[in-house]
């Protein structure tokens, strides 16, 4: 064959490639979105663009304060951040909760439609916070609800352009009783005044600090600690902290090996007196001092190579413990001191078909941990690595969310399915079950406070009282 028919040949695969590519991209583009939304698993769409572009940078400059009419609950409960005030998804509220419901399940007392995603709530003395997106206006919108009914006191909305990838939101603002921070799709973090709505700074991350926007947008949750805040960026620092109420750094840590932003949220911890975050970046796990953000350990024994999700779960003892889903199941690593330095050493490994998480970090309940394993089952471990037991097939959640309370686990499915069940180490018990929702992927985390229970789908919140008769 001559050298110049190789040449033709090679050029024409080449143009039928670009052709094919240019082809799906037409017809992707000419589809029309609908609010009947098919499910979809991670890794079935097209990537996300990146954000930082110059039209998007710094987008939170010209944002706008929109006041509403809402008026806060009176109510003085908390649960102000991802995982609530403990980081650890138990609600130590107090107040009594039923323990069976009626045929038309709990109460509904407000519903709210919100533009598609999984941002799951916070709460702070009568006031719901949440990060939306404004499809209409191709906005993010941080915005502060009554928990009496749902209506909102005010909004701040910044013009991000973002394209429908299965969602849009995914974390959840970090409240304190004067500062409140939110995360949005494409890494835009904004301080505002936690009362009154009004911006008081912001930071691009993607600008900033040479962050990617992870696939399928950001899922990272911000971590308030005393007057800081921390962030894994990714980039040029593995994590920063900064000044909570002004927004300057104060550390970055170092990012030896190029690790960029997961969807995983950081998880405070202790060894040894020693305070640390623990973070699954894209290679691995890491751990970083809290004082002045060396970097204290690594090890790349833990990675997934399509989403890492959950954050990893420290256990006691200088234990850590990683789950995931897409074939990953989990792991537990012992941190210990050697000739002065920490090192991260496996103890045990588990199938995914022992035990895994796909999206929601399991539990730690009185020495054992509980959670949704990839075949939808409710499973309990114990530190060992053993499996006490699991709900059964006809009990299963798929990758919905769930929470922890006076030994009671609420566990929301996909279809918008919650249940009620009392858990322990010995077994399960289903003690109630009703559709809350119409269930287009109900994935957002659970917030529970003062016996009123926040849930949501891809597009509906809704308030449910699952409070029980007063003492």
């Amino acid at each position: 064959m001559t050298t110049a028919r190789k040449l033709v040949i090679v050029t024409s695969a080449v143009l039928l490639l670009l052709a094919t590519g240019v082809l799906v991209d037409i017809l992707w583009s000419a589809r029309t979105p609908t609010r009947a939304i098919q499910e979809r698993q991670p890794g079935m769409d097209r990537p996300a663009q990146s954000g930082g572009q110059a039209d998007e940078a710094m987008a939170f400059t010209r944002g706008k304060w929109v006041p509403g009419t809402g008026v806060a609950a009176n109510s003085s409960g908390a649960w102000p951040n991802f995982r609530g005030p403990n980081h650890d998804n138990i609600v130590t509220d107090p107040t009594p909760l039923a323990r069976h419901w009626g045929t038309q399940g709990p109460a509904k007392l407000w519903s709210l439609d919100l533009g598609e995603g999984f941002a799951g709530a916070a709460v702070l003395n009568g006031r719901v916070y949440i990060i939306d997106y404004d499809q209409a206006h191709q906005a993010d919108a941080l915005r502060c609800l009554s928990l009496a009914d749902g209506q909102e006191i005010w909004r701040f909305t910044y013009p991000v352009k973002i394209k429908r990838f299965h969602g849009m939101s995914r974390t959840i603002p970090a409240v304190t009783d004067k500062y409140t921070v939110s995360i949005g799709p494409k890494c835009h973090v904004v301080c505002v005044d936690t009362s009154t709505g009004k911006f008081i700074w912001g930071l691009d991350l993607v600008k900033e600090f040479d962050a990617e926007v992870p696939q399928w947008y950001a899922g990272q949750c911000p971590l308030v600690d005393g007057d800081r805040l921390i962030l894994a960026t990714g980039g040029d620092a593995l994590m920063v902290a900064v000044e909570l109420a002004t927004g300057k750094v104060i550390w970055k840590a170092p990012n030896p090996r190029d690790w960029k932003m997961t969807h995983s949220s950081i998880a405070p911890m202790e060894l040894a007196g020693q305070r640390m975050y623990a973070y699954c970046g894209s290679g691995g796990v890491a751990g970083v001092a809290a004082s002045d953000g060396k970097l204290l350990w690594d090890t790349d024994a833990w990675t997934i190579s399509i989403a890492t999700i959950p954050q990893p779960l420290p256990v006691g003892d200088g234990k850590i413990f990683l789950s995931g889903g897409y074939n990953a199941g989990s792991l537990m690593l012992q941190l210990k001191h050697v000739e002065n330095k920490i090192v991260a050493e496996p103890l045990f490994r588990l199938k995914p078909t022992e035990f895994g998480a796909t999206q929601h970090t399991p539990i730690l309940h009185d020495g054992h941990i509980y959670g949704v394993r990839p075949d939808g089952q409710l499973t309990c471990l114990d530190l060992n690595g053993k499996v006490r037991w699991a709900s059964g097939g006809g009990a299963k959640f798929g990758m919905g969310s769930f929470i922890m309370a006076q030994g009671l686990m609420f566990l929301l499915n996909d279809d918008g399915w919650l249940t009620l069940a009392e858990v322990n180490s010995v077994g399960y018990r289903q003690l109630a079950k009703a559709r809350v929702l119409p269930g287009q992927d109900a994935w957002a985390p659970l917030a529970l406070v003062e016996g009123r229970l926040l849930a949501r789908d891809m597009t509906q919140m809704v308030c449910l009282d699952v409070a029980g008769a007063k003492p």
